[in-house]
C-alpha cells in the first residue's frame, strides 16, 4: 500500500502542479473556461497559488502525514468548488475537468489514511 501511495501522491502532485502553473501563466487552456465560468481574473492567481500549495502540501505529506492530509482535503475542497463552479455556470460538458483532479487527491487521502 505505501508504494501505491508515493506514486499517486507524486503523480497527484505533478498534475496538480502543472494546473497550477498552467493558472499562473493564464494559458488559455485553463484562463478560457474560468472566464466563461465568471471566475473574476482578480482570482486567478490566488487559486493558482492554492493548487500549487496544494501539491506541494502533498509531496511534503509523504515526511509530515498531517500536512498531507490537509492538503489533500483542501484540494479535494477547491475540486468540489470547482465542480459546483461549472454546475453553476451551466457548462455540463466541463463538469469532468475537474472531476479528473478531484480523483487523484481523494485516491492520495484515501492511501495515505490507509497507511
Amino acid at each position: 500500500m505505501n508504494i501505491a501511495y508515493y506514486i499517486v501522491g507524486v503523480v497527484a502532485a505533478l498534475w496538480i502542479g502543472f494546473s497550477s502553473y498552467s493558472l499562473f501563466a493564464k494559458k488559455a487552456f485553463v484562463a478560457d473556461p474560468l472566464k466563461d465560468y465568471g471566475v473574476p481574473e482578480s482570482w486567478w492567481n490566488w487559486l493558482a497559488l492554492a493548487k500549487g500549495a496544494g501539491a506541494l502540501g502533498l509531496v511534503v505529506g509523504m515526511a509530515i502525514p498531517g500536512l498531507g492530509v490537509a492538503a489533500a482535503i483542501g484540494l479535494i475542497l477547491y475540486f468540489l468548488g470547482a465542480v459546483l463552479t461549472t454546475l453553476r455556470a451551466r457548462s455540463y460538458s466541463t463538469t469532468l475537468y475537474p472531476v479528473l483532479y478531484l480523483i487523484p487527491a481523494a485516491a492520495t487521502l484515501a492511501l495515505q489514511l490507509a497507511r
